[in-house]
């Protein structure tokens, strides 16, 4: 950071020490992404990330998704330590306004950390000047984002979750705030992607009072020769394009389905597979069976909807760059929803594990409707012995990486021989695993549903000592008679 651009005070440090950043602490941002903490959490930055107004910032060649984050940024003017609420804001020497740039490719094996997404050089602007705290309530700020020109982002500090002087006085619960460390306070929504050529302004003013001006970063292409014996490159699926555009719809992405209504759910849960896989026949859909993968344990019906993670032929390398960490496997089975099924393609191949009884604790813990692959288990029989519905093609004792490399999530894949797509509709029991259309699950299940009434009362009549001949299946004759028992049933269940 130069003093051309931003006017330093002379007595204070340069901020060479800390730069601690909050994950989500704006109601509007966590509204977006659907999840709102309970208590302030952070990662640290380093400060060679730090750049002026006017900077240039690089987004490596063959990535997709910088990401870019207007912020209020507080710089500690006298240190602080256990501090009280009270006492916080008295703290702060000066504001200014931050982006807090990050790559979201490279994002996943960092978890939580964002140690090299959010790491780079250049990718803490601040700028272009300060606004001394003194006499600024720390309720009155006003946060704004342009994106080559556009205003795409607005809110003030009065939107946060957790008041500007908390985050002071939670962070020196644990450590010292010195003087020239700076906080960089979280994004409200609006927050986006920037591309090569794009300009990105952030501005933070007191209405009607100081402003600092607009913060001024050129996005452009910088060298993308990442070595993949050194460490795991760059990847995105799309759950990292959603959090980084903001939105599916913002992404580009089809919207997912919102799962599955209660009252579907319930039909679902009373018919059988073989009766929904009778009824697709029906409408000409032949391979919609998930063939191969057996429960763990018999007697459990699963329903859900699909989410989806596919799995590549292992390869030494490529399991260097995406096996360890937070890989793709870790990071569908800590956000799988309820009422969600994850669906793995493994391609047949059983000589590994796909998922182990951790991994299926952590589904059941998330509420997961059940895992369906079509390779093999570890730990079969203690996964057989948890709550969950687990479908696959046996035990094996391998760990992942014999077989399998874990690429990426929500896509469309193939699982024993199946299409599946994220928001399809999976049912499993006993007979095996159907994946419905979501737009034909009524239409399917309502016709099973009907089928299933006339195949017990046909069971009903060949018990009775009926032979099969036209009766199953039913003939005019038989037709006739099924429906005037079926109408003098309806006709009993109204005056009851």
């Amino acid at each position: 950071m130069t003093d051309q651009t931003l006017a330093w005070p002379a007595d204070l440090p340069r901020p060479t020490g800390k730069i601690i950043a909050v994950h989500i602490s704006y109601a509007s941002r966590a509204e977006q992404r659907g999840r709102r903490p309970a208590s302030p959490s952070y990662f640290l930055k380093p400060a060679s990330s730090l750049a002026s107004s006017g900077a240039h910032v690089e987004r490596p060649a063959g990535t997709q998704l910088l990401g870019f984050e207007g912020e209020i940024a507080l710089i500690i003017g006298t240190a602080a330590r256990r501090v009280s609420l009270q006492e916080a804001w008295g703290h702060i020497g000066w504001i200014t306004a931050a982006d807090d740039l990050g790559l979201y490719d490279l994002r996943g094996n960092d978890k939580g950390s964002n140690v090299r997404n959010k790491g780079r050089e250049g990718y803490t602007p601040m700028g272009p000047t300060l606004i001394p705290a003194t006499d600024v309530d720390p309720s009155a700020l006003r946060l704004r984002t342009w994106k080559n020109g556009d205003l795409v982002q607005e809110d003030t500090s009065a939107g946060m979750i957790f008041p500007l002087p908390q985050l002071i006085a939670d962070l020196s619960q644990h450590l010292t705030l010195q003087p020239g460390d700076v906080i960089l306070t979280g994004t409200p929504a609006g927050a986006s992607v920037a591309e090569p050529g794009d300009v990105v302004e952030v501005e933070v003013d007191v209405v009607g009072g100081p402003t600092t001006g607009r913060l001024r970063t050129i996005v452009i292409e910088g060298p993308g020769d990442f070595d993949p014996a050194l460490g795991s490159l760059p990847s995105v699926d799309d759950a990292q394009r959603e959090e980084a555009w903001g939105s599916r719809t913002a992404a580009d992405l089809p919207e997912q389905t919102s799962g599955l209504s209660e009252s579907l759910r319930a039909k679902l849960e009373e018919v059988p597979v073989a009766g929904l896989a009778q009824e697709m026949r029906r409408r000409g859909f032949n391979t919609v069976t998930i063939d191969g993968p057996r429960p763990t344990r018999s007697g459990r019906k699963m329903v859900g909807t699909a989410r989806t993670l596919r799995f590549i032929p292992g390869r030494e390398d490529l399991f260097r760059s995406h096996g360890g960490g937070y890989n793709a496997q870790k990071r569908i089975f800590d956000d799988v929803g309820a009422g969600e099924v994850i669906v793995i393609e493994a391609r047949g191949e059983t000589g590994s594990g796909t998922l182990g009884d951790i991994l299926a604790l952590r589904a059941q813990a998330r509420g997961a409707a059940g895992i369906v692959t079509d390779g093999g288990v570890r730990d079969h029989s203690t996964v057989a012995q948890i709550d969950l519905p687990v479908f696959c093609q046996g035990p094996h004792p391998a760990v992942l990486g014999r077989r399998h490399v874990p690429w990426d999530v929500d896509v469309t894949i193939a699982c024993g021989g199946a299409s599946v797509q994220p928001g399809d509709v999976i049912v499993g029991d006993d007979d095996g695993v159907i994946v419905l259309p979501p737009q034909l699950a009524e239409e399917v299940v309502d016709a099973a549903l009907t089928k299933e009434a006339e195949d017990a009362w046909v069971a009903e009549q060949v018990s009775a000592g009926h032979p099969v001949d036209g009766l199953f299946p039913m003939n005019a004759e038989w037709r006739a008679r099924y429906e005037a028992a079926a109408s003098a049933a309806d006709e009993g269940s109204e005056t009851r």
